[in-house]
């Protein structure tokens, strides 16, 4: 537990810092996994004839399912698959951390076939306090998703992650 925790000159320069892009597979198998454990029953998710029926060009990804990272040996995380290298990073000496949670905009349709290229940003950091754990930080980041065939935004993820 943090008692008492500052933001510094350092911390705060990498606000705005950005990640190089990562590519993000969206595949049929990985679309019907990632159904399947979250309880979807909806045959667009399993079935690609299904899914070209309701007007979808293969199988549409579940929502907040935004593909697969691509793992590269020595630059991905074993854990997961994520990159591990060039990511805006706050050294700030904390040892806990939470899921502050993560909201995602959908600006098209993603599909199985689509390949995506996502950018972090750091776009805030900030210091609370709590009766129970002390100070915390808290990092909000938001990453873009860019459809690599079309060029266009595909969607965006704001989310939080609170270290204490």
């Amino acid at each position: 537990m943090a008692a008492e925790f500052e933001l510094t000159e350092e911390m705060k320069s990498k606000i705005g810092t950005e990640s190089p892009p990562w590519t993000y597979e969206v595949t049929t198998t990985s679309v019907r996994a990632f159904a399947r454990g979250v309880g979807y029953t909806d045959p667009v998710y399993f079935d690609e004839e299904a899914a070209k029926k309701a007007g979808y060009k293969s199988l549409p990804a579940p929502p907040s399912y935004l593909g697969t990272p691509v793992f590269i040996p020595g630059r991905s995380s074993d854990t997961f698959s994520g990159p591990t290298v060039d990511m805006p990073n706050v050294d700030h000496g904390l040892k806990g951390i939470l899921d502050g949670g993560t909201e995602t905009e959908y600006f098209e349709t993603i599909c199985a076939g689509d390949m995506l290229s996502a950018v972090v940003k750091l776009t805030n950091l900030e210091v609370r306090s709590s009766k129970a754990i002390g100070k915390m930080l808290i990092a909000t980041s938001e990453t873009s998703y860019t459809n690599q065939a079309t060029g266009k935004l595909a969607a965006k993820q704001r989310s939080q992650v609170i270290y204490y």
